[in-house]
């Protein structure tokens, strides 16, 4: 489970949401955000209608009227930390309502903490307001409260996620998103626009683009509405049209369907950033169909090339299953050769964890801890030494990147066009950073590199 930096959570963070201090007599609601981007979507959301009525946004325990969790229930380790954090948030405040993904089983919660004020599960967003109205009754001034025309966020400015649908038609058996958020829901593509167009004229330089599954956008629209315009897949004209808004547009959670190479061409042409970040799990076929994915390792193969002949640039992320059940030795060498192969330039790897509800619990043939293990740390040692070669081939290259943050010594921690926020490397700056602020996007030569991270001197 990703869970938000601690300059990224609500309940840790300072009160970067709210801006000023609550007036006096004002409701404030604090919440603690766990779990994806996604989630974090969410927890946006539910802030900006809460700060629409009138609530202040607390930054810290002690100040707030009561306290919302937003939680994560995909894996047994995020629920444990879903617990905790309910559980400080009870010790810490006392008032507490809890959402998210774990809120699908508020029997689970209850159980474990029968004095929260209110159980609801992932983006039910009405559900959580109706909570917070019984809990901390609210009380607007319509001449004081004012919402920026963008929301609460709870990203840095320069950058913010966007979530562009909800839900996932695939039946993974490892995976029970479909059961916690149901089927793929796309939203209307002039709501995506007006939302993206809202962020960057707030100063948004970098859009993060999420989703279940970003490729199946429109999808699930009928078929008139699915083809119309240029006849491009929709999710390829949307990629377009927030291309044009002329910042940083970074696609995350794409699935490997053929049309999405559709969208490298616009990588090329530096519409989006060239970049992907695709879950290919595991190479084996015999892997794939236990896990009830395409099981079509070689031709996924032939398509990165495919990519790559297009858009040489393209950096692809991906994330992989070590231990699922049935995984045997032969098939787990299966998938490090594909790594030697495909060459990826950023990889994450998961030991399989049974979840409650997935389908996959049920297989015969669990790998032992030991076993997992093992191969997890083989994994990330060939995972490792590609990235070092990867990134060692960029020294002397000239890249522009974006300033995440300058210290109080002037050193600026960067990121490239390869790197997304939280989740890959870095480029830092040593030297003449100074002047420069979050979200500047300025050129670098490179001049060394390291297992995961680059550094580099500014080009004037």
């Amino acid at each position: 489970m990703s869970t938000n930096p601690p300059d990224l959570r609500p309940d840790l963070a300072r009160a970067r949401a709210s801006g000023d201090a609550p007036r006096p007599g004002q409701p404030t609601i604090g919440m603690v955000s766990l779990g994806c981007p996604k989630a974090l979507v969410d927890s946006e959301r539910i802030l900006t209608r809460l700060r629409a009525e009138g609530y202040g946004i607390s930054s810290a325990y002690e100040g707030a009227d009561a306290v919302i969790v937003n939680t994560c229930g995909f894996l047994d380790s995020a629920r444990a930390e879903s617990l905790e954090a309910i559980g400080e948030a009870l010790s810490e405040n006392g008032r507490v309502i809890v959402t998210g993904c774990l809120g699908a089983d508020p029997d689970y919660i209850t159980g474990a903490h029968p004095k929260v004020l209110a159980v609801t599960g992932p983006h039910q967003y009405e559900q959580v307001l109706d909570a917070v109205h019984a809990a901390v009754p609210p009380a607007p001034d319509p001449f004081i409260d004012l919402l920026p025309a963008s929301g609460v966020s709870l990203t840095p400015r320069h950058y913010s996620y966007l979530k562009i649908s909800e839900g996932c038609n695939h039946k993974c058996r490892f995976c029970i998103i479909p059961d916690m958020r149901g089927r793929l829901a796309s939203r209307p593509v002039n709501a995506v626009l007006r939302e993206a167009t809202k962020l960057v004229q707030a100063g948004v330089r970098e859009l993060l683009v999420i989703s279940q599954d970003t490729s199946a956008y429109g999808t699930d629209w009928d078929r008139e509405t699915r083809l119309q315009g240029r006849g491009e897949q929709p999710v390829t004209r949307l990629a377009r049209d927030l291309g044009s808004l002329g910042v940083w547009v970074r696609l995350h959670y794409v699935y490997p369907y053929p049309h999405v190479r559709e969208l490298i061409p616009l990588m090329a042409e530096g519409l989006i950033l060239p970049y992907l970040d695709i879950p290919f799990q595991h190479a084996h076929p015999d892997t794939l169909r236990r896990m009830a994915r395409p099981a079509a390792a070689a031709r996924t193969l032939d398509e990165i090339a495919a990519w790559r002949a297009i858009c040489p640039d393209i950096a692809l992320r991906s994330t992989f299953i070590v231990g699922y059940p049935g995984e045997t030795e032969t098939e787990f060498r299966t998938l490090l050769d594909w790594l030697d192969e495909a060459r990826l330039d950023r990889v994450g790897c998961f030991k399989y964890e049974n979840v409650p509800g997935a389908r996959s619990n049920a297989l015969p043939g669990h790998v032992p801890e030991e076993v997992k293990q093992d191969r997890w740390e083989r994994f990330m040692e060939k995972a490792q030494a590609i990235s070092v070669e990867k990134l060692a081939a960029k020294v002397g290259s000239v890249q522009e990147v974006i300033v995440d943050d300058v210290d109080a010594d002037g050193i600026a921690t960067c990121r490239t066009s390869a790197d997304a926020p939280e989740i890959d490397g870095c480029l830092f700056i040593d030297e003449g950073a100074e002047a420069l602020s979050p979200g500047d996007i300025v050129t670098v030569e490179v001049d060394e590199a390291g297992e995961y991270d680059l550094w580099g001197a500014l080009r004037s």
